[in-house]
């Protein structure tokens, strides 16, 4: 048993060290942003902050927008690196550190902390480097309502790096949840795969239900006037009473755990994709 114990965990190891080898794609995927997003202009690289995060020569601080990698303290009091958060740095410091890069706006152009939101494209060849942070298995994808450019393409890429084991994806930290375990993970972005056994729209709030007791188990919740957005991109969220879904979002409690969906690209149906 010790001796099979020990196989199992170098085999994990090989493969998260496999995916950390930047010189190409550990996921056969096309390098190439699929699409023309407004240029933010051109500037040089001059240091890494974490596996999303990046300074440039001319003083701006650049978060990748569409991707979240694993996250270190940074200075944050009490706060635990997850694990592979130095690797994802590292990972991201040998594709871009000293290179010239492209910045790409598909949406809001800053955040709250004053970071320029953008995609980067390497100058010189071309790479999308949130596509390769999510082929490499080395981030998820973490959109927002003002800022969807290419999630479907990131998301296809997230999906290949999960079905190959790779990265972050070989650890139970990141593991897609059934609804049952997210009581155990309230305050996370979480993944969450399940059956929805009701959708209920209660005075224009659409709840999608995972459980028989909507007081205590996992809920999906679409305010109002999120729920027109859904509608516009031809997502009936009534109809997915039955469906098993895939949903993406930060868990909070409220009657039970809950994700607040704002915009589509928060919910696979997985006859579809997953």
């Amino acid at each position: 048993m010790r001796r099979a114990a020990a196989r199992r965990w170098l085999g994990a190891v090989s493969l998260v060290v496999a995916c950390l080898t930047p010189g190409r794609p550990a996921v056969p995927v096309s390098d190439v942003m699929p699409d023309a997003l407004d240029d933010g202009g051109a500037a040089r690289v001059v240091a890494v902050i974490d596996g999303d995060t990046v300074t440039l020569d001319d003083g701006r601080e650049v978060r990748l927008t569409g991707i979240q990698a694993p996250k270190l303290p940074l200075g944050r009091r009490g706060f635990v690196a997850w694990p592979l958060a130095e690797e994802a740095r590292r990972h991201l410091e040998a594709l871009v550190l000293g290179r010239d890069v492209v910045l790409r706006h598909g949406g809001r152009r800053s955040d709250r902390h004053g970071r320029v939101l953008a995609h980067l494209v390497r100058r010189d060849d071309g790479l999308w480097v949130q596509g390769r942070m999510l082929s490499d298995g080395l981030a998820r994808v973490y959109t927002f309502a003002d800022n969807t450019a290419l999630a479907r393409a990131m998301l296809a890429r997230e999906r290949a790096a999960r079905s190959a084991v790779l990265g972050i994806w070989a650890l139970p930290y990141y593991a897609v949840l059934p609804p049952d375990r997210t009581p155990d993970f309230i305050d996370s972005f979480q993944i969450v795969r399940g059956v929805v056994l009701d959708a209920a729209d209660v005075r224009g709030r659409v709840y999608l239900n995972f459980g028989e007791d909507w007081r205590t188990d996992f809920t999906v919740t679409v305010a109002p006037r999120a729920v027109d957005v859904f509608s516009r991109a031809g997502l009936d969220l009534l109809a997915l009473e039955g469906q098993e879904i895939q949903v993406r979002g930060w868990l909070d409690s409220f009657n039970g755990p809950q994700i607040a969906a704002t915009h589509p690209e928060q919910i696979e149906r997985c006859a579809e994709v997953c």
